[in-house]
């Protein structure tokens, strides 16, 4: 199969399960529309959709810090493609990048809202990674040349996703709560498949 209907098949089933971290929505329409990316110091902020709340109770400590360092890495993926987004000239990339922003964002939204506010688990849940801060990758994009974007984006956002891969396969195997490591098993068959296609291998 080409790359481009592989990354339209992609971006498709991934528009498809978006928001599968929270509560389905019967009515697509109703659904957010991602917000803007927020700082990182924002790891406990927002609200998950209704009825996905944890108990921290049923939470270890790898759980807390993987959902904070992921909320970390997600608000960065979010300014990744938004950064790249208007600039993009291939059609399939262009829908790619749209399905893994409204993904990202609905999965920011669930994993803040599991995680702990207050007691024991909230100055974990403070913690930030400070490795999906590459200010470098961002000045990549910022300053590529138009003729450039769509491949410096390939490159940055195929490395930012293969790490996302790699800390959801680590959370598989040492995590305690069962939807947390639901959640994880699902990041990795996702950015696995993403990085795939980024890259152009089969």
């Amino acid at each position: 199969m080409p790359r481009r209907t592989r990354l339209a098949s992609l971006a498709a089933a991934l528009l498809l399960t978006g928001g599968c971290a929270g509560s389905p929505t019967s009515n697509p329409s109703a659904r957010p529309q991602p917000a803007p990316a927020s700082p990182a110091g924002a790891a406990g902020a927002g609200a998950a959709p209704a009825g996905s709340v944890i108990d921290a109770g049923t939470m270890s400590g790898i759980d807390v810090v993987f959902l904070s360092t992921m909320v970390g890495h997600s608000e960065r993926t979010l300014q990744i493609v938004r950064l790249a987004s208007g600039r993009l000239r291939d059609d399939a990339l262009r829908t790619l990048a749209a399905a893994i922003e409204a993904t990202e964002a609905d999965e920011l939204a669930a994993m803040r809202g599991w995680l702990p506010t207050t007691g024991p688990g909230a100055s974990a849940a403070a913690h930030h990674h400070e490795g999906h801060g590459d200010d470098a990758a961002l000045d990549r994009l910022r300053t590529a040349p138009d003729a450039d974007v769509d491949r410096v984006l390939r490159e940055v956002l195929a490395d930012h996703q293969r790490s996302a891969a790699d800390l959801a396969r680590a959370q598989v195997d040492v995590g305690r709560n069962e939807r947390v490591r639901d959640l994880a098993r699902r990041i990795e068959q996702s950015r696995t498949a993403e990085v795939e296609l980024l890259r152009g291998t089969p």
